[in-house]
């Protein structure tokens, strides 16, 4: 018995029930931005920062509707859960929608210290950056954007397919390499404005491409992870 990989790009190609659904998806964002952008009275002074969470949904959307995990065993939908799990929470961590809690940067307040206001609150930010849920407690703090929401969940999920689909195969290990590779750049690419001080022109040029790069890693690693070549077997 002979193995193959298939690298064939079928699984890229919408079909026209996809494309009709993405149209009709287009037009109702294009309609929230203009009545946000009307009732809000702003001034955009970057376009692209408009266009930015429309990129992490719609690709979400189409590669949530195209995927359908299948495992051999439980055994194996458990580790692959297990794995999409961990990548998650470092995703809403490294992507700022998980902190530690007000208890672990000593705002605990009491006799002598500050007050925090803690609880639910909604920001009512432009579509698909909001409207973003925040909660502040003494163990966590979340800031729930729905773009990085909906995107950190489908790159999980296609961690979650990708393991199903390359447990026990003898080339897991070359297909297992490429994926990891490709689901690190959404991390380094949020990490980047850090790596070189908060007071250089050079984090202060990474602050302001941060969220081109983190949407281009974001959109490469999504294609990559549905384009997964997958294993054939001849004899």
């Amino acid at each position: 018995m002979t193995r193959t990989i298939d690298v064939s790009t079928d699984r890229l190609k919408p079909d026209r029930d996809t494309l009709l659904w993405a149209g009709l998806l287009v037009n109702t964002e294009l309609i929230l931005t203009f009545a946000y952008l009307l009732l809000a009275d702003v001034t955009v002074t970057e376009w692209r920062y408009l266009l930015f969470p429309f990129v992490w949904i719609n690709l979400s959307v189409w590669a949530l509707a195209r995927t359908t995990p299948e495992a051999d065993s439980r055994r194996t939908r458990l580790v692959g859960a297990a794995i999409a799990v961990g990548y998650l929470v470092l995703l809403a961590y490294v992507g700022g929608l998980l902190k530690p809690g007000l208890l672990f940067h000593g705002h605990g307040g009491g006799a002598g210290g500050h007050t925090h206001l803690t609880g639910f609150r909604v920001a009512w930010l432009p579509p698909g950056w909001g409207p973003a849920l925040l909660y502040s407690g003494g163990l966590v703090q979340l800031t729930l954007m729905p773009y990085k929401v909906v995107g950190y969940v489908t790159l999980a999920y296609l961690v979650y397919a990708t393991v199903l689909e390359t447990a026990g195969s003898a080339v897991s290990g070359l297909l297992g390499l490429v994926s990891c590779v490709s689901c690190t750049w959404p991390v380094i690419a949020t990490l980047a404005a850090g790596l070189a001080g908060s007071g250089t022109a050079v984090a202060a040029a990474a602050s302001e491409w941060s969220y081109t790069l983190g949407t281009l890693a974001f959109a490469v690693t999504v294609v990559l992870l549905r384009w997964r070549p997958s294993i054939r077997s001849f004899r």
